[in-house]
């Protein structure tokens, strides 16, 4: 999740020759990532949801490992401790919930619901020892953001009759989004690798490695039959390896280099948007005014828990840059718990 303390940092100017390249990355934040949940349902089709979220960080990670490592990174014993804690976090809890909970739940549903991160992030950060009590802005938006949850999730719709989500997946979800969010809080003073791809390679490895244990102990290995996985199915799993963990990271990466960690982080309000439209256009999933109002109620709470949160904490721009390259593969990976 984004890191809002980057707001102070002033914007790198974007030579003429860059501009296309940056509107190029900011439509692959933004479509890609948005569209990671689809992807999921579609790969978990006809593919064990943990074994296929297990493999796909395995590939990935092992890419952006090689390619850190032939760029001469290398690791040390506390980037392999920090980098592994983190990819718990972040992924085997973070998206390895999400991609379980997908099995009973809509895509558009989970990442709208995924899309409350910064209210856990904030919530964290308060109760934790010495954390931070949050301004009334900002309890504000914690106040909406949980109205637009029951809004989304209707309790008072129960009964015979009724549209019934699965509790036990939105559960799950919100669970998902606590991991996310305790990881990314971590990660702002873990000792990290300097480079990105080489953080984000450990912490592929390690979600991965453990999503692909606990696949096993769940007896998922008996479950797949590559004849039975259908193209889609196929697609989808190679997308999210090349796609939503390679380009667009790659594509984000660059885009912190290049304008500031407010404006890249723009993506936690558009991924939600472009998730629902792709849900209902390519999957069927249903569309009311209640889920557009609970989207809208969402996404406002986490602009103003964003934007008043990054208001209330005003480094230097040398802190806020160096905070936010710790943290920096932690946000760099929000297309990856998708």
């Amino acid at each position: 999740m984004p890191d809002s303390r980057a707001a102070t940092v002033p914007s790198p100017s974007v030579p003429s020759s860059n501009r296309t390249r940056l509107l190029a990355s900011f439509l692959a934040v933004y479509l890609i990532w948005g569209s990671t949940y689809l992807a999921i349902r579609f790969a978990i089709e006809t593919l064990p949801p943990l074994l296929m979220a297990g493999a796909r960080f395995l590939l990935a990670g092992t890419i952006m490992f090689t390619w850190a490592w032939l760029s001469g990174a290398r690791p040390s014993r506390a980037h392999w401790i920090a980098g592994a804690i983190m990819g718990i976090l972040l992924l085997a809890g973070g998206n390895g919930l999400v991609v379980w909970a997908e099995q009973s739940l809509p895509s558009s549903l989970t990442a709208l619901l995924i899309s409350m991160t910064p209210l856990w992030m904030a919530l964290i950060d308060w109760l934790r020892p010495g954390g931070v009590r949050p301004s009334l802005p900002v309890a504000a938006g914690l106040a909406l953001g949980f109205a637009g949850i029951v809004l989304l999730v209707a309790p008072w719709e129960r009964g015979a009759g009724a549209s019934t989500l699965n509790l036990g997946g939105i559960a799950l979800v919100l669970i998902a989004s606590c991991s996310w969010a305790a990881g990314s809080l971590y990660g702002r003073g873990a000792k990290l690798p300097a480079s990105p791809v080489l953080g984000t390679g450990i912490e592929m490895l390690a979600g991965g490695g453990v999503l692909l244990a606990a696949a096993l102990l769940a007896g998922e290995a008996g479950q797949l039959h590559l004849d039975h996985v259908s193209a889609r199915s196929g697609l989808a799993f190679v997308y999210l390896i090349i796609f939503g963990s390679i380009v667009a990271f790659t594509a984000y990466v660059w885009l912190l280099k290049h304008t500031t960690i407010a404006r890249a982080s723009t993506y936690a309000y558009v991924n939600p948007v472009v998730a629902v439209f792709l849900g209902w256009a390519f999957a069927g999933e249903q569309l009311t005014g209640r889920t557009w109002l609970a989207a809208a109620v969402i996404v406002a709470a986490v602009v103003i828990i964003t934007t008043f949160r990054g208001r209330a904490v005003a480094p230097s721009p040398t802190e806020a840059t160096s905070a936010d390259d710790r943290a920096l593969p932690g946000p760099a990976l929000a297309g990856t718990r998708k």
